[in-house]
């Protein structure tokens, strides 16, 4: 992949038909989301009280996480504390390493992927099988994900079966029926859900008050992964704690509506302690959550519930595909948390928005992704970063809209630019708004001409 997302996403767009594909699938999404927020009058309401929920759960953090491990170590619960992606590795390979395990069983995760934790234990030794379908399809083809709630909707299910069949899967050739392949991935798995020492889920939701740990999946692998293995491993970023079952529901009807279009998900599974002759362990992993907490202008960004809703209505991520992006996060989310992590690193990405604020409409507790963007882009300049072509445009722009009288003199002449071909201003790196684009036409009158001729005489 390339440093760039700009690059990346001119290698994606060489498919035009894949590219339409893609569009059309996650618009889709957008509208189920649409269709089922219109069936809610309160829609609204909810989105405001989940933002405010969000605002006071952060402002209180150290208390509910407090109070969260309280109650889970009154039964028995066993809580571990990570400062940062390699202490989170540690713990876990730790955990397992004591227990004996050879194999783990795991349910989605975006939280080991930012952790790098399965390449971590299949260094040491330890062979850890995604048990979510779009990630376990992902791991047999070694790719990451492109989306973080549907991980491999970018692959169509030619790509999927051909796959199957490579790694002896699917028995029948050429058979790519959606529902023959999902029985064969379930047949697969369920042995190695037989053969795991651990299980390990993430977490969508902690409450504090109670002290469970939330698992929404459409596909009950979570409860597999924690049924059947004795030892349960939980690996949970600090900021998912919320206060009570009152915020539980507030969060749990935007959650599936934002993410995919439905109600509800398939499987909600409450954990509040391990199984009869089993253990439970709950990692709760700090990883740069405290710094961002601290930062005034992107504090909120930690309000994220994860929906992915951002992404499936960004025209950029829509079209531009998600391993465009340089963050292991895409989208509009994920360009604020890769400039959080690393601003220099993953100041390309700050690019990859029209800032048509798509984003903060949809999104459910309202992080509005799309205004933290533009403040990143402000300070593009003080991490050497700015674009060149782009600074001089800004500055050339400055001048003339301060100069009245240079701003009307322009647009006089401006129609003449219309008789200059696009080849000769359609080309290499010097226009690179020019590419895909038709060049403007200037219209004759001007604006301000029109408008004096058909209003100011009245």
């Amino acid at each position: 992949m390339s440093t760039l997302h700009s690059e990346n996403a001119k290698a994606f767009n060489q498919d035009r038909e894949k590219v339409t594909w893609h569009d059309q699938t996650f618009w889709s999404l957008r509208q189920k989301r649409d269709s089922l927020a219109q069936e809610l009058p309160e829609w609204e309401e909810l989105r405001q009280l989940a933002s405010e929920i969000k605002r006071h759960t952060l402002t209180h953090l150290a208390d509910y996480l407090e109070e969260f491990t309280s109650q889970l170590e009154s039964r028995g619960v066993k809580i571990h504390w990570a400062k940062d992606a390699q202490q989170f590795n540690e713990i876990v390979y730790g955990i397992l390493e004591t227990h004996n395990v050879s194999k783990m069983v795991k349910s989605k995760s975006m939280l080991t992927e930012e952790c790098g934790m399965n390449a971590y234990l299949q260094e040491r030794g330890i062979d850890v099988v995604e048990t979510d379908l779009g990630e376990r399809i992902l791991q047999l083809l070694h790719q990451k994900p492109s989306h973080i709630v549907v991980p491999a909707t970018h692959l169509k299910r030619e790509e999927i079966g051909q796959m199957f069949e490579r790694e002896g899967i699917s028995k029948e050739q050429g058979n790519y029926d959606p529902t023959y392949l999902t029985y064969c991935a379930r047949e697969s798995l369920r042995n190695e859900f037989l053969e795991a020492g651990a299980g390990m889920t993430g977490c969508n939701f902690g409450v504090a008050k109670t002290g469970d740990v939330v698992v929404c999946t459409n596909e009950g692998n979570a409860d597999m992964s924690t049924s059947m293995p004795k030892l349960h491993i939980v690996a949970m970023g600090i900021e998912k704690i919320i206060p009570d079952y009152a915020s539980l529901a507030v969060f749990h009807r935007l959650l599936s509506r934002s993410a995919t279009g439905q109600p509800t998900t398939g499987f909600t599974s409450h954990f509040r302690q391990a199984r009869p002759g089993g253990e439970m362990h709950v990692v709760l992993v700090d990883n740069g959550r405290s710094d961002i907490l601290g930062n005034p202008g992107h504090w909120e960004t930690l309000k994220c519930i994860r929906c992915g809703a951002c992404m499936n209505t960004c025209p950029v991520y829509r079209r531009s595909g998600g391993y465009s992006y340089t963050y292991f996060i895409p989208g509009p989310i994920g360009i604020n948390l890769g400039m959080l992590k690393d601003p220099v690193r993953y100041s390309d990405n700050v690019s990859a928005c029209s800032l048509c604020l798509s984003c903060n409409f949809v999104c459910p507790a309202k992080v509005n992704p799309g205004s933290q963007v533009y403040l990143w882009r402000q300070n593009l300049e003080a991490l050497g970063k700015a674009d060149k072509i782009k600074k001089v445009m800004s500055e050339g722009m400055q001048l003339v809209y301060t100069h009245p009288s240079l701003y009307i003199g322009a647009l006089k002449v401006a129609p003449l630019l219309n008789l200059v071909p696009e080849s000769l201003t359609h080309f290499s790196n010097l226009n690179p708004w020019g590419i895909g684009h038709a060049a403007p036409r200037f219209a004759k009158p001007t604006f301000h001409t029109w408008w004096k001729q058909t209003h100011m005489k009245k």
